[in-house]
This record gives structure tokens, C-alpha cells and sequence, in this order.
């Protein structure tokens, strides 16, 4: 039997025909879409547009209902990717009657890191989050927004290949939003892919690529400065709008 590789192992995600429908209503139609390895890719959409539920199905978290999704080559769903990916979702899964570092330690044995190297890697992933002097209190007394700050940590902790974030930074202060972007930028310097959602519009600015995603379709996808020329605008906002408004025609 010869292996033959997989025509999507060079990218990092490969969408094609994904159908999702909850009940009568199709949350996401027809999306086809590939995400390059490297990039700093966002999707972009209001509220109930269809991102979250694209997010989970990139993860593995939820199935479709048509189409096939490949995360580097693999497709999915599919449990030995676990440590290949980090996610932090919209709602944070964390245990509040247990420390910081409980839940920590918890989440790398899942990944596989033990010891020593476990360690290193819970504190210098609650340094970039700047919750290291609060390794060791309760998560129940920790604010909504440091709640969010150890969910990234977590999803940081094992170096994944490819981050999924859906809406990292709501609730976090403009100060450390600005060092989570920091941070975001240098991992993907050193090659790592992230994919996140957004409706903050400077932050899909910060993007290599953008997918606008409206009532469960893409309506383009392409650089900022690309989608911006496109349309004659002057920001990705009147972009997405301008896009919308085509859609609607």
C-alpha cells in the first residue's frame, strides 16, 4: 500500500463545502477557504454571523454537516491533534474552585508536558499574560478580564503549531491587549499559525489576510489594504460594510 500525501498537508487549514445547519436554520453555507501556514489570518463578522461556529469545527469541537474540514494535513475531527493546536475559546473552561496553576497543570498534562518543562512553560506563559504573581490564587477570585488572560495562557502553553482564538481580547485592558498583540506577532514570526476571531476593527487591521463572514457566508477574503482598495475605503469597517451592502443587492 503506498502513502500518498495529502494534497492539504502544505497548508494549515483547508475548508472546503462546509455546511452547518442547527435544525432549520444553516449557520454556515457553503464556506471554502484556505488558511496558508505562517499567516496571521482573522475572521471577521458581527455577532452570530457564523464565526464561532466555523472556529469549533476547525478544532474539531463540533462536526459538519457537509463539506470536509484538514487541519495540517489531518482531517477532522480528530483527537491526536490535541497537541498540535491550542484553542481558547469565547467562553473561558476553566475550574474556578481550583488555583491557577491547578488548572495549569491540568491542561499540560492533557498536552503531554511534564516536570520541569511543564513548569517553564505554565510561568512563561502566565508572564506574557502578566498573571505570574497570581499563579497561586483561587480562579473563582479572579476579574472576568484575568479569566481571560489565563485562558490564552493555557492555550500558549504547549507551543502549538496553529492557535485558534476566538475573540481574545474582550474584556482585556487597551495596555495588555496591546502585548497580547505584541506576543501574537512574535510567535508568528517564529512560524506559528493563528487564526482569530474578531469584531474589534483595528485588530483585524493587524491581520496578514481577513475572512468576512455574514449570516453564514464569506463574503470576501483578502488582505486589509486589499479589501480596503477594493471597496474605495479608508478603513476595514466602511470595508465590511461596503461588502455587505454588495451581498445584500
Amino acid at each position: 500500500m503506498t502513502l500518498t500525501t495529502s494534497p492539504h498537508s502544505h497548508a494549515a487549514v483547508v475548508l472546503q463545502g462546509i455546511i452547518r445547519k442547527f435544525g432549520k436554520r444553516t449557520v454556515l453555507d457553503g464556506i471554502t477557504l484556505t488558511i496558508q501556514r505562517g499567516e496571521l489570518f482573522g475572521l471577521l463578522g458581527p455577532s452570530g454571523s457564523g464565526k464561532t461556529t466555523l472556529v469549533k469545527l476547525i478544532t474539531g469541537i463540533d462536526s459538519a454537516d457537509g463539506g470536509t474540514v484538514h487541519m495540517l494535513g489531518q482531517q477532522m475531527p480528530r483527537l491526536s491533534m490535541l497537541q498540535r493546536f491550542g484553542y481558547m475559546a469565547q467562553s473561558d473552561a476553566l475550574y474556578n474552585d481550583l488555583t491557577a496553576l491547578q488548572n495549569l497543570q491540568f491542561f499540560a498534562a492533557l498536552y503531554g508536558l511534564k516536570g520541569r518543562q511543564a513548569m517553564e512553560r505554565i510561568n512563561g506563559a502566565m508572564e506574557i499574560v502578566s498573571l505570574l504573581p497570581h499563579l497561586h490564587k483561587p480562579v473563582a477570585a479572579y476579574s472576568g478580564g484575568m479569566k481571560r488572560r489565563l485562558s490564552l495562557a493555557i492555550s500558549l502553553l504547549h507551543e502549538p503549531e496553529l492557535l485558534v482564538l476566538d475573540e481574545p481580547t474582550v474584556g482585556i485592558d487597551p495596555v495588555l491587549r496591546q502585548s497580547i498583540w505584541r506576543e501574537l506577532g512574535a510567535m508568528r514570526e517564529r512560524g506559528t499559525t493563528i487564526i482569530l476571531t474578531t469584531h474589534v476593527m483595528d485588530e483585524a487591521d493587524k491581520c496578514d489576510r481577513l475572512a468576512l463572514i455574514r449570516e453564514g457566508k464569506l463574503t470576501a477574503v483578502d488582505t486589509p489594504e486589499a479589501l480596503k482598495a477594493r471597496t474605495g475605503s479608508g478603513t476595514i469597517e466602511e470595508a465590511f460594510i461596503r461588502l455587505g451592502e454588495g451581498e445584500a443587492r
